[in-house]
């Protein structure tokens, strides 16, 4: 780090002070200073309209006259920037291996100048945002809040609490209701709570406020936002990191192990070799892995050849990486022995052949075999040839192994090692489609590798290869008709680790880690992609691949059949210089000066597959080249015969032109040696005297491929290094290819180079980005002097840079950040970037002053920039070539003619270089340089030819160990030649103008830290001329963004944040006045486009957002003035938001302009505090009713000013309270801005109200309507014009509110409530009541419920992820979506009870969860929090606002508006913690102003009782010790006043009945022990027992006491709602002399009867939406009457419409829905009164048997317990003494409507027969042996007539039966039913009208068809066969026959009328129905005329006239 430099004579202050002054007298004429009319605090703008953006202070002078000393203590810290705000870090690279890769004569690696951010950066919120996990974390240690609603049930607040009050309650039989105080429930035997030391002494009003003051302040949160959601990350533009330093890139890696290789005989050593092979692409797309597994006996026969191999060689695992993965993708092995006499087949035959279960019977072959080896070896153990081969397809491999075992059991070790590379480029990404495949997770796989293919001598090639490979893939694969080659190779794939150990890189360099150099190692194999790869050199790699293909030798003389291709990188001609850089392959040397490609036996054009790696030099010279030597190998030992004979030579020269030679080669091969001088020439020129092979044609192929980070292998960028080399070096004349470079021409052409760059490829472009860059950057500020002359470069430069940084950003598109930039270009600014003014000078330059070295500045200077600051493109040329020191003659006559003071800037003042106070210790001239740099000169020549070297880690020095920093800077040049470019380059500039702006940011800052201008003032720090620049590129940049948010968007987005992020970055390093002039500018640009824009929104949310990223400073609280004090303007005028406000109504004086001006939106707030009152106005703006596309605009303005506050709590540098409370000053306004906004605010009361904590006030209501019974409306019936806000937004704007409020000092907030009017105290009383109702606790059990809808959720945006990544729908394109107002729809509906919980994060699924439990528990503490403090500091705000209105006239009307904002604070779900101080608080309240509950005519009193008495029935003892205080106390008060508590009582009654109807875990012995408590109090109350107050006391306790007995019963049965119902309206009836009461009662009913699920009774619902309409004339009946009587023909006109409604709907709707009825039977000592008694049930029309039976089990199940409810399932009577005394049993059974038959008559229509229903018909069949159905004979049945005390309909669903009457009906009884119902179904389809003949023919078919007549004609054979021997049964015999007779009759008017709806189709059908009824009426023809004995002494003739005639 750079330690702050100081001067070293003076103190630092008192020099600071001095040239603060100076500069403030030398910059009065400055053009970017005079833009103000004041520089002081006491002068401000007033009466700015908020669309204007009000003139800022000047910051700096505002600084210098309030010096830091001024502020105590930790004030002081937000006066100005600290010291050691910017720092520079040196950060080492990082180096992969333990060694570094650059040879001794390469360039050394540099350190990264990581870029200086300011030392506080990260407590910004663009670097440290505030996230779920970040809240998450803060919220750790928070103390658990006891709720109510939580806390019933099993869980208890207190240990005395510990008894469960079921089991403490008896039956209300064993007390009479006379003796409420005996018994268990005497009040005098139980154990009162604790009570409240203080409670009953008489203190002053103002200690008791102290006391509870100091008790509220202890133990609060210090961060209110830290309990709140974070921030909506959508709309954190600001959001920004730090790139990633330049990484070696690595696609997905995986790990071959090599185990074993094992043949059926071992005679001799084999050689293995891996690769990777692409089959759809045709490529090898890795390097070759040598692996040698041979046994050490096989090692041993070649030690005659070999040396001690080095271990690198040894290694027999390797990683090879995939950045494509494919399913295409091979590991393919090929196996290689030692060269022996024979081809390919004959070698492999013993191989094929012999099997090792065969050793003994081949033990001769054998021997021959291996002795026959051993020569081989012996003799040619150098050589190789091809032996066998095979492959591996890896996606079968990854595909059967499938993912990882998740089993935390198995294999725990090695599964945490295969994690997945973190290091991954941008091309780490699969296919799309079918051909998704990776590499990177699946489970390691051990595989045996059992056949190989032999090598083919004549398919050798890769082509062939691609062949065999991709016939693999097919199902007949030839491959497998061949005979294989048998063998065992063990090979282990699995992902690669993260970290292996013993690792080596391509160059066999140590890679960290590296424990042990003698373990043996893995190679990491370097990858050839299949496609591009855009990343650039981030380590020295410079290697050559050479590839011999074939070789045709067949035209060649001799014996040249065996040919071997010796390879040689020579450094010369001389054989000596062979240099050893060619890469050893398997147990040898670790390098070798040549090596041997494998040899075909007897093949004069042999194919090669061989791979040569070489290690290339770093300066490769004209000298260097790869020389081919080729060999006859001799195989046989023959006399005279050399083993190997030279048969030719080729070569290749590595460089030419200055480029390194790559790609394929067809070289002709010289019989002879090649002569002297050969290697700067190529074999293709025909040399003098040399013999060729094939007549010079050429017969070698061969290609040579380069990996290297020095050689950039592209023409365009080859030509552009060599001519910055050729132009630093001063090296003339110079060859360029063909032509001769001098120092008149080579600006020529490196303007053409220049140029052509755009032309480079992007694969080498992007390698070479930062090396490119470099150079660009460096001919941009340092200009090459050729021939004395300055060259200006810097247009061409600038232009190539800007090409250059498209194309990079443009190859890497895919893999840009959120904010579109590229993450290469960003690290090159980080990491890489160093200024170019750092290096050495170049030589041959004549030593110049500063002035002049700003050699831009000259000619091509436009003039209007100094004129004008707009934007201005210039049409001179900047590039004229000037002498170092002269003046351009028009820039000196327009200083001469305007006379421009130029005292600004550094040129001319005192403080620049050479002035009279200059700061000797920086700066030295060229000439020192230069002088420096010849003294230490660069190493070598060849260095600096390698100008490719750097690669992403540099050459030359460091910037930061140079003494030297240069005097021309690369920011001024930026700035002058973006705002003079050409159109064409700036659209190139301006796509990416975030990289221009942060290279020109760094460069200004390494600027002031190397140059140690920190201590100079900020005036200072830049020329004026350079800020003049800045202006006009402001400007330009600001006037695009404008100009292109209709036609481009997201190009105008992304320029936004990129101004924005440029003017926030230039406050840390410059004037920061001048930067809010630049930011005042823009929004005046902004300001006149949107009176014109067609979509004004678009163009607002830009600007919210760019004010969003400037107000996201790290030292935004500074930059805001927070420590000056607010002046007033000098005539107060009223302020934008209170115009029309009235003075104050509760100061005697005026309102003080200077409070008034801090919370308002005033001249003076915003001038002082300027990106705080931009940040609020565009809040205001947004908030405005008439604004357009509010609903985006709410949300981003609201989110903005949340994000800060958010970022405030969680700054350390805040902590204090003095300073939160300055740091809150700057959002006061938003008080107001809120309490304005009031009316479009949500209305949470309507959707957070929970009915069970008013229990009164359940009806629907609005906010404006809560207490409509119980308290007058709070909320007056505001106009809601203009757009409403959401929920969300509506939430997050009252917890910025409640931020401000808590944070705020209280005794400003004091003052402000004092001047503010009534109407405003009002709306601000409105704004905390709604804050109580927006943060109100929702119980655990709310989250449960929205957890249970996550899941759903989280499928929803998979899909949409999904959709995404396919390409189907962009995330910009989302965005953009978002912003135009594009509404998803949720799958949870309506999201307001959802949207704010971050929590339920899209992207979450429920699996991430580890305990979704922990997370709702988690969930419910931070809530329950949240609303503990919400409430506490609306608390803290009602106590100002009292002490405000205390001594005020008017205070009646707001004190009660304050009391009914704690009233519904008390009333709501609230924290035991919140109660205790809100109960402290309204004690208070009624204790000072008792008139407010007992004078009034109020209903305050009774909202206050029933509030008090729900707390003290709650099951936490700490409430009820307050409640039962409250209580006690309100009761004192109102007797004080008049000896009597009449109202008090009166109202606690009626409130008790109330609550204990209506509150479902009301505990009644918590509340007797509450009454108990209150009892204590008056006994022990020594001032008031003189007086009756405690006997009266007395008597209400046992009179509540009382109540509770009686209610004790329907607490028990408050789960069974029909029994609820029952005792309710039972109480209800015993309070038939208290109309109150009564009314009461039957609200609590209603109440009940609404409960989802439930019918409604009649006299709570209309009549008409029931369906009764007949039933509304009999009410309006009474109505009429009392409205004629007062003659309101309104009422009536309406009481007569809805009668003609009701009559209407009578005639029109003749058949309705009523109801269907049920008779249970409930048996069981468990079911206690219910026991033995029966009921009827109403229920919905459509309500089925098993519904209502599976209901009531349900139910009684979970009351009893499992297996104790029996569900009778027959309509028997019930034998008690059968049932199990320990089961409940219920009786079931579906019952009719009966009437009597005089009944019908009345009951005509369908409304009569379903009215009044007390009579209910069931039948029961039986037989004498107890089953229900049996024969004929034997059927009875039992009709059972049951009466009821009530008719249906009634104010109850169920009633009791009070009567049963049972008839048995006879077999023949039934039988006369069945038959009578029969006729009676055939007559009505008969007689239907209109006929419906379908039911006809189905009546009929059920009649006579032939499979029903055993019905009717069995009943007749089995009744009427016989004559009944009893005389009894005739008339029952009688009857059933003249029923048969009539179903007959009744049959042929059927058939008749059939006969005549038919159609033709259908007479064939009816002719059958016929037949079967003829055949019917036959079998029953002697039956019906049997004659009857004589009953009663009948004649004959009698009889026979009774029958009829027969038929």
């Amino acid at each position: 780090r750079f330690p702050a430099p100081t001067l070293p004579s003076c103190p630092r202050r008192t020099v600071a002070a001095e040239v603060r002054k100076q500069v403030s007298r030398e910059r009065s004429g400055s053009p970017h200073s005079s833009r103000r009319s004041s520089s002081s605090l006491g002068v401000g703008v007033s009466g700015v309209p908020l669309t204007e953006v009000v003139e800022p202070l000047d910051f700096e002078d505002v600084l210098l006259s309030r010096p830091p000393d001024a502020e105590p203590g930790p004030l002081r810290e937000l006066v100005e920037f600290p010291a050691d705000d910017l720092e520079l870090l040196l950060r080492p690279r990082e180096c992969r291996t333990t060694e570094p890769g650059i040879p001794e004569e390469g360039p050394r690696p540099r350190s990264h100048p990581a870029p200086p951010p300011p030392r506080y950066q990260h407590l910004s919120a663009a670097y440290s945002p505030i996230t779920t996990e970040t809240q998450r974390e803060r919220q750790r240690g928070l103390s658990r809040q006891v709720f109510e609603q939580d806390a019933s049930g099993d869980e208890k607040a207190s240990p005395e609490d510990a008894d469960d009050p079921r089991h403490c309650s008896g039956s209300p039989d064993d007390t009479p209701r006379s003796s409420g105080a005996s018994g268990i429930f005497d009040l005098r035997n139980l154990a009162a709570d604790s009570l409240l030391p203080s409670l009953l002494e008489r203190a002053a009003p103002e200690d008791v406020d102290r006391r509870n003051e100091a008790l509220r302040r202890q133990n609060r949160p210090r961060a209110l936002l830290a309990l709140y959601p974070a921030p909506d990350e959508d709309e954190a533009v600001e959001r920004c990191s730090h790139p990633e330093p330049p990484q070696e890139h690595f696609g997905q890696r995986i790990l071959v192990k090599c185990l074993s290789l094992k043949f059926e005989i071992e005679i001799e050593p084999i050689f293995g070799i891996l690769a990777l092979y692409d089959v759809r692409e045709k490529k090898k797309i890795s390097e070759n892995f040598y692996f040698d597994l041979n046994s050490d006996s096989m090692k041993g026969l070649l030690r005659a050849h070999g040396t001690h191999p080095a271990i690198s060689t040894l290694a027999r695992s390797a990683i090879f990486s995939v950045t494509y993965p494919s399913p295409d993708i091979f590991l393919v092995i090929k196996l290689e022995k030692v060269l022996q006499q024979g081809d390919i087949s004959e070698c492999c035959e013993p191989y094929m052949v012999m099997k090792e279960v065969d050793t003994a019977k081949n033990k001769e072959k054998l021997e021959k075999l291996r002795l026959a080896a051993e020569q081989f070896c012996t003799r040619l153990g150098r050589y190789r040839m091809p032996f066998a081969w095979t492959a591996v397809h890896l996606a079968n491999i990854v595909s059967s192994a499938g993912p990882p075992d998740r089993d935390p059991d198995s294999d725990g070790e090695r599964r945490s090692t295969w994690t997945d590379r973190r290091r991954r480029g941008p091309q780490d990404r699969t296919s799309s489609g079918d051909d998704a495949c990776s590499f990177s997770g699946f489970r390691p796989a051990t595989l045996t590798v059992t056949n190989f293919f032999k090598q083919e001598a004549e398919r050798l090639s890769d082509e062939d290869l691609f062949k065999f490979l991709a016939d693999m893939r097919r199902p007949s694969s030839l491959l497998r008709r061949l005979r294989p080659v048998t063998a065992q190779l063990k090979i282990d794939i699995s992902p690669a680790p993260e970290n292996p150990h013993f690792c080596l890189s391509p160059e066999l360099l140590h890679v960290k880690p590296y424990p042990d150099p003698r373990g043996r190692p893995t190679k990491e194999i370097l990858e050839f992609p299949a496609h591009e790869v855009y990343a650039p050199h981030t380590s020295y790699r410079n290697l050559l691949f050479v590839y011999p293909h074939s070789l045709n030798f067949s035209s060649r003389q001799g014996s040249v059949r065996n040919l071997a291709v010796r390879v040689q990188y020579m450094a010369g001609e001389d054989p000596s210089q062979a240099l050893p850089v060619i890469f050893g392959k398997s147990s040898c040397s670790e390098f070798t000066r040549e090596a041997f490609t494998p040899v075909v036996y007897h093949n004069k054009s042999p194919e090669f597959y061989e791979e040569f790696k070489l290690r290339l030099p770093a300066c490769v010279t004209d000298n260097h080249h790869l020389l081919f030597t080729f060999y006859h190998i001799s195989c046989q030992p023959r006399p005279g015969t050399a083993l190997e004979t030279p048969v030719g030579f080729t070569w290749i020269p590595l460089l030419q032109h200055g480029r390194l030679r790559t790609g394929p080669f067809c070289l002709p091969v010289s019989v002879d040696q090649p002569p002297p001088s050969y290697s700067v020439l190529t074999p293709d020129v025909a040399l003098p005297g040399m013999r060729w092979v094939d007549g010079h044609k050429g017969v070698f192929s061969v290609e040579l491929t380069a990996v290297s980070s020095v050689h950039p292998q592209d023409p365009h960028l080859d030509k552009f290094f060599t001519l910055v080399h050729v132009l630093e070096e001063g090296a003339f004349p110079f060859r360029l290819k063909d032509a001769v470079l001098s120092e008149g021409t080579v600006e020529q052409e490196l303007r053409a180079s220049l140029a052509a760059l755009r032309l480079a490829s992007p694969e080498p472009l992007v390698a070479f980005s930062h090396h490119v860059l470099d150079k660009l950057v460096r001919l941009v500020v340092r200009p090459p002097i050729i021939g004395g002359q300055i060259v200006n470069l810097g247009r061409g430069a600038f232009e190539a840079m800007a090409h250059v940084v498209s194309l990079v950003h443009r190859s890497l598109e895919a893999a840009q950040d959120a904010r579109g930039h590229c993450p290469l270009l960003a690290a090159y600014v980080h990491y890489a970037f160093r200024l170019p003014g750092t290096e050495p000078s170049l030589p041959g330059a004549p030593p110049v002053t500063v002035q002049s070295t700003t050699l831009a500045r000259g000619p091509g200077r436009p003039a209007s920039l100094y004129l004008a600051r707009s934007k201005s493109i210039s049409s001179s040329n900047p590039d004229l070539a000037v002498a170092p020191g002269s003046v351009d003659d028009e820039v000196s006559r327009i200083l001469a003619s305007k006379g421009i003071d130029r005292s600004h800037s550094w040129v001319n003042s005192a403080y620049a270089p050479g002035g009279s106070r200059a700061r000797r210790p920086f700066l030295p001239t060229l000439s020192s340089c230069m002088a420096s740099h010849r003294s230490n000169p660069k190493p070598s020549g060849c260095i600096l030819r390698c100008h490719g070297s750097r690669g992403g880690f540099g050459a030359g020095s460091s910037a930061l160990c140079d003494p030297c920093p240069c005097p021309q800077l690369l920011h001024e040049e930026l700035a002058l030649q973006w705002v003079v470019s050409g159109s064409t380059v700036r659209e190139a500039i301006l796509q990416h103008a975030w990289f221009f702006f942060q290279l020109m940011v760094k460069s200004m800052t390494l600027h002031l830290l190397l140059g140690q201008r920190l201590d100079t003032p900020r005036k200072l720090r830049f020329p004026g001329r350079f800020l003049d620049d800045i202006a006009a590129l402001v400007g330009s940049v600001g006037l695009e963004v404008i100009t292109r948010v209709h036609k481009d968007a997201e190009l105008a987005e992304r320029l936004n944040a990129s101004l924005a992020f440029f003017l926030s970055d230039l406050l840390s390093l410059t004037d920061r006045g001048f930067v809010f002039s630049l930011v005042r500018a823009h929004y005046k640009q902004v300001a006149t486009r949107l009176l014109s824009a067609p979509n004004p929104v678009a163009l607002l949310t830009l600007r919210m957002d760019f004010t969003r990223i400037l107000c996201s400073h790290e030292h935004y609280v500074t930059l805001n003035l927070p420590c000056c004090p607010l002046s007033p303007p000098a005539s107060p005028s009223p302020s934008i938001s209170s115009t029309t406000s009235q003075s104050s109504t509760f100061s005697s004086q005026a309102p003080d302009p200077k409070v008034t001006s801090m919370f308002e939106l005033s001249g003076p707030f915003r001038q002082q505090h300027f990106l705080a009152g931009l940040l609020l106005t565009e809040l205001a703006l947004a908030l405005e009713p008439e604004a357009e596309g509010v609903s985006l605009l709410h949300k981003k303005a609201i989110s903005a000013v949340h994000s800060l506050l958010c970022g405030h709590d969680a700054d350390p540098r805040y902590t204090d309270a003095t300073v939160k409370a300055r740091v809150a000053e700057l959002y006061l306004p938003l008080l107001s801005l809120a309490r304005d906004t009031l009316p479009r605010l949500h209305d949470f009361a309507v959707h957070y109200f929970c009915p069970l904590l008013c229990p009164i006030c359940c009806q629907p209501h609005s906010l404006s309507s809560e207490f409509q019974i119980s308290l007058p409306p709070l909320r007056p019936q505001a106009s809601r014009s203009g757009c409403p806000l959401s929920a969300e937004s509506s939430r997050t704007l009252l917890v910025c509110v409640l931020w401000v409020l808590k944070n705020a000092e209280p005794a400003l907030l004091q003052r402000w409530a004092a001047d503010l009017a009534l109407p405003q105290l009002g709306r601000l009383l409105d704004l905390l009541y709604l804050c109580l109702a927006a943060f109100e606790y929702k119980g655990k059990k709310a989250f449960e419920r929205i957890n249970s809808l996550t899941f759903k959720k989280s499928l929803d945006m998979k899909a949409r992820l999904e959709e995404a990544i396919l390409g189907t729908i962009g995330a910009r394109q989302e965005m953009v979506r978002r912003s135009r107002g594009e509404r998803e729809t949720s799958p949870f509906g309506n999201q307001e009870n959802v949207r704010w919980r971050k929590s339920i994060t899209h992207w979450k699924q429920t699996s991430d969860r580890v305990d979704k439990w922990d997370e709702i528990e988690h969930e419910a503490l931070v809530d329950g929090n949240l609303a503990t403090e919400a409430s506490l500091v609306v608390l803290d705000t009602l106590e100002i606002i009292v002490q405000t209105v205390m001594l005020s006239e008017a205070r009646e009307s707001i004190l009660g508006a304050v009391l009914k904002v704690v009233l519904y604070s008390l009333g709501s779900a609230q924290s035991a913690l919140f109660l205790q101080h809100g109960l402290a608080t309204q004690r208070a309240l009624v204790s000072k102003f008792p008139e407010l509950l007992f004078e009034e005519d109020t209903e305050l009193c009774a909202d206050l009782c029933l509030r008090l008495l729900r707390h003290c029935g709650s099951r936490v003892s700490a409430i009820r010790t307050h409640a039962s205080a409250s209580l006690y106390l309100l009761m004192r008060q109102n007797f004080e006043i008049g000896n009597n508590f009449a109202r008090v009582k009166m109202q606690v009654t009626m409130s008790l009945s109330s609550l204990v109807g209506t509150t479902q875990n009301f505990s009644e012995e918590h509340l007797r022990r509450s009454l108990k408590t209150i009892l204590t109090y008056a006994e022990e109350d020594v001032g008031l027992r003189d007086s009756t107050f405690a006997e009266q006391v007395q008597d209400l306790m046992f009179n509540l006491h009382m109540i509770l007995t009686d209610t004790v019963k329907m607490k028990e049965h408050q789960e069974d709602p029909e029994m609820l119902i029952d005792l309710m309206y039972r109480i209800a009836r015993g309070y038939q002399g208290s109309p109150d009461l009564r009314l009461t009662w039957l609200q609590n009913m209603a109440g009940q009867e609404r409960r989802p699920g439930r019918l409604l009774g009649i006299l709570t619902r209309p009549h008409p939406q029931g369906g009764l309409y007949e039933a509304v004339n009999e009410v309006y009946k009474t109505l009429i009457p009392i409205l004629e009587a007062h003659r309101d023909y309104k009422k009536l006109a309406a009481v007569h419409g809805k009668l003609q409604e009701a009559f209407t709907k009578i005639m029109h709707q003749p058949q309705r829905v009523f109801g269907t009825y049920f008779r249970v039977g409930f048996y069981g000592s468990r079911f206690g009164d219910l026991d033995e008694q029966e009921f009827v049930y109403k229920e919905p029309s459509i309500t089925k048997l098993a519904e209502i039976s599976h209901r009531l089990e349900e139910f009684y199940t979970e009351r009893f317990g499992e297996d104790v409810v029996e569900i009778v399932k027959d309509s028997n009577p019930v034998d008690k003494a059968k049932l199990d005394p320990q089961k409940a049993y219920i009786q079931i059974t579906y019952v009719e409507p009966h009437f009597d038959t005089y009944e019908l008559k009345d009951r005509v229509t369908y409304f009569d027969r379903n009215y009044g229903l007390r009579t209910f018909l069931f039948c029961t069949p039986f037989t004498p042996d107890g089953r229900a159905h049996g024969e004929l004979p034997e059927q009875h049945k039992r009709k059972t007539l049951l009466s009821t005390d009530h008719a249906f309909p009634y104010i109850k669903t169920r009633i009791r039966v009070c009567h049963r009457e049972e008839t048995v009906l006879t077999p023949v009884e039934v039988a006369i039913e069945d038959m009578q119902k029969k006729t009676r179904e055939l007559a009505f389809a008969t007689e239907q009208d209109p006929p419906d003949a379908k039911m006809l023919q189905m009546v009929l078919q059920g009649s006579v068809g032939p499979t029903v007549n055993q019905g009717p004609l069995e009943v007749a054979q089995v009744f009427l066969t016989e004559i009944p021997e009893d005389p009894k049964l005739f008339r029952h015999h009688n009857k059933l026959r003249l029923c048969f007779k009539d179903f007959c009759k009744k049959c042929e008017d059927a058939l008749r009328k059939n006969k005549a709806l038919i159609g033709p189709d259908q007479k064939e059908y009816h002719r059958e129905l016929e037949r079967n009824y003829t055949r019917l009426r036959e079998a029953l023809q002697p039956l019906l005329t049997q004659r009857l004995p004589q009953l009663l002494a009948p004649t004959t003739a009698s009889l026979r006239c009774l029958l009829g005639p027969p038929p």
